[in-house]
């Protein structure tokens, strides 16, 4: 296994985990920032409410990117299985 091979695969399962842990991640911090303005808004000061719209909206984007999801995991999985058949 050379070094040019590791720093290969090391970056394209960086780039992998990032484009998965992205798109929920960010639907999060949106979802949650404007939650928490509402809540300065109108002062209230409930911590549980900021939950259930950060849960519908993680769900909601998770239901629609499951395809895009699976076909990134399949194709990293096809490139890793397609570099350890060449060591």
């Amino acid at each position: 296994m050379t070094t040019d091979l590791v720093s290969f695969v090391s970056r394209e399962t960086l780039f992998v985990v990032a484009y998965v842990c992205a798109p929920v991640l960010g639907i999060a911090l949106v979802v949650g920032l404007a939650v928490g303005i509402f809540q300065a808004i109108t002062s209230i000061q409930e911590m549980t409410l900021t939950f259930i719209p950060k849960i519908l909206a993680v769900g909601i984007v998770l239901l629609i990117l499951t395809n895009w999801f699976l076909d990134l995991l399949v194709n990293y999985t096809e490139l890793i299985f397609s570099e350890i058949s060449k060591m």
